[in-house]
């Protein structure tokens, strides 16, 4: 009998630094950002989030603002979410992203 595909893909969203607002590209992609919601990067892996969060640090594969400016992951905002297929985890990081901009979050998405 077939095994059905484990689902190993997932979205997550690492907490940035509130210094990364002093650079232009992420103010600039974020004008209806409200002060008092964090700066986050959002990114899908078919990796743990911790161990890609840890490779982000490390400078492998890594989103620049996340290398300088991540701090911790924010599971709260995600966790729900995971596991999921190749496709839908594309998918919910395009959404994810969108919705928490929509909240006032300042948002990176790669």
């Amino acid at each position: 009998m077939p095994r059905a595909p484990r689902h190993h893909h997932h979205v997550y969203v690492v907490l940035l630094s509130e210094r990364v607002w002093e650079e232009a590209r992420f103010r600039h992609a974020n004008p209806d950002r409200r002060l008092d919601k964090p700066c986050v990067y959002v990114g899908m892996t078919g990796l743990d989030p911790d161990l890609r969060m840890d490779r982000h640090k490390a400078g492998i594969k890594a989103n620049r603002y996340v290398q300088q400016y991540g701090l911790r992951l924010l599971p709260e905002l995600y966790e729900v979410y995971n596991p999921m297929p190749y496709e839908a985890a594309r998918e919910m990081e395009v959404e994810l992203a969108i919705g928490l901009r929509e909240e006032g979050y300042g948002v990176w998405q790669a």
